[in-house]
């Protein structure tokens, strides 16, 4: 059983992890496949240990308070960024996880440059910082809809590769995970919204006008996950039509690399055998 889980952790990070350079098509990726654990009743099953073993391992991570740990999650809309950090970090203590959304830039941020209002919200160290969007928002968004010249957005890459080659020099861990999900799967999730009243919230008809540049997107995604993912960066490019099987893939590769820094837990004072609390 242990080997077979150990192979599953390598299977998965190695499948959907996009190596530098790498061609990508997004259309050659099914967004619905499940083949390394196609049963949902043990994807469950895993995922919830996962999630036992995640918060272990951020505790760890907080109470070391030496390394520091970015995740990355972009996804077309509905693509369940929300879903993925309620499910996948179940459980972690809200003292060192924070999460940043990145919706349209204020006034104050324009003010600054492009990267100004990310910057501030990188973990420190013994905290995971989670970003819901991202800076990865100036090679998607201002492309499809134009808001700056091609050479503007074309040079963001080589800025954007810089700015993690530097918080990893500095000792910030970095993961990076695109949510691919279908077409279609995207328009039953936003019918949802519309269908069920607790969800009429989470409804934009702006989503709708985002939905007509489909394609010009995945090309977006696509230049994104080829351009960015690098040794110190790299992205995963998850198949996320099922929830459970995304939270698996996700938890896994969360897991193994908290693992893989070998952290330990502080130091005892000294003497501590002979104190008697009365």
């Amino acid at each position: 059983m242990l080997h077979r889980l150990v192979l599953l952790s390598v299977n998965m990070a190695e499948r959907h992890k996009i190596l530098p350079g790498e061609k990508v098509q997004l259309r050659a990726r099914d967004p619905s496949n499940k083949e390394l654990e196609p049963s949902k009743k043990k994807r469950l099953a895993k995922a919830q240990a996962l999630n036992e073993r995640l918060e272990e391992l951020q505790e760890l991570l907080y109470a070391q308070g030496k390394h520091k740990l970015l995740v990355v999650l972009q996804a077309p809309d509905a693509g369940g960024k929300d879903g993925t950090i309620r499910h996948v970090f179940d459980g972690t203590n809200p003292q060192g996880v924070k999460v940043a959304s990145f919706k349209k830039p204020s006034a104050k941020e324009l003010a600054h440059d492009y990267l100004w209002r990310c910057h501030q919200h990188c973990p420190g160290a013994g905290e995971i910082a989670i970003f819901n969007r991202s800076h990865y928002e100036e090679v998607l968004v201002v492309r499809v809809h134009n808001f700056v010249e091609e050479q503007v957005w074309q040079r963001r890459y080589d800025h954007i590769n810089q700015f993690e080659k530097m918080l990893a020099d500095e000792g910030t861990t970095i993961v990076k995970f695109f949510l691919h999900i279908s077409k279609e799967e995207q328009k039953e999730r936003l019918q949802a919204r519309l269908d069920e009243s607790h969800k009429n919230w989470k409804f934009s008809r702006a989503d709708l006008e985002e939905r007509r540049h489909w394609e010009d997107y995945q090309a977006a995604f696509e230049a994104m996950l080829e351009r960015t993912s690098t040794e110190h960066a790299p992205w995963y490019a998850v198949p996320a039509n099922s929830k459970s099987y995304r939270n698996l893939v996700i938890s896994q590769v969360l897991v193994d690399t908290l693992e893989g820094l070998n952290m330990e837990f502080p130091p005892a004072e000294d003497g501590l055998n002979e104190v008697v609390i009365e």
